[in-house]
């Protein structure tokens, strides 16, 4: 009975996600939510650290894919779906994307630049860490610029401070508190006329 009960049990939770980081359609790797009908991009296998360079080269992420049937929005980037891919020289991120995960792009070495679109709302901590090669960052999204930012938390944490230029898009309205704290590296910035404010210690130690 009880293996009856366990076996119900497993059955049930499936349905409304299918855990199928091993679904690749078109050469990327997806979990699927059936109740959602939502996909994020994640790594192969069961664990993130298995085939670090599955990805590589240039990867462009769809807005939607479709699988056995029924046609999912790609709305996030999975906690270290990217990690190790060192072979990795390119990502173009959709508008469908509203968050990217804690380490997303974890030594993505190879990866030079970046454009996040507007529709993120947040990007976890470290997503970018040790991409050694990322010089040039092109932000579309106000949420990410200017969100509550604190002293720790900030531009330089999300995609290091190797970064020396910043592209603000003309969606992002204001810079918040602290946003560019640490960002060593920088050397240049452009700020659009959307832009209405600049919070206190935005530039903190930019040196």
């Amino acid at each position: 009975m009880k293996k009856l009960f366990t076996f119900l049990f497993v059955l049930i939770a499936g349905v409304g996600t299918i855990c199928a980081s091993d679904t690749q359609v078109n050469g990327i790797y997806y979990d699927f939510d059936k109740t959602t009908q939502t996909a994020t991009v994640t790594y192969r296998g069961d664990r993130y650290n298995t085939y670090n360079n599955e990805y590589s080269g240039a990867v462009i992420i769809p807005s939607s894919v479709s699988y056995n049937g029924i046609t999912y929005s790609v709305t996030s980037i999975g906690s270290r779906a990217f990690y190790g891919c060192s072979s990795l020289t390119s990502v173009t991120i959709p508008n469908s994307v509203t968050s990217i995960g804690d380490n997303a792009f974890y030594n993505c070495s190879s990866l030079t630049s970046v454009t996040i679109p507007n529709s993120v709302t947040n990007i976890g901590n470290y997503a970018f860490e040790d991409c050694k090669s990322l010089t040039s960052v092109t932000i579309n999204s106000d949420a990410i610029v200017n969100k509550a930012y604190t002293y720790s938390s900030n531009l330089s944490n999300i995609f290091g401070s190797q970064v020396t230029k910043y592209i603000i898009g003309d969606n992002v309205k204001g810079i918040g508190c602290y946003a560019f704290c640490g960002c060593t590296s920088l050397t240049s910035i452009n700020i659009p006329n959307s832009v209405t404010s600049i919070g206190n210690s935005a530039f903190y130690y930019c040196i």
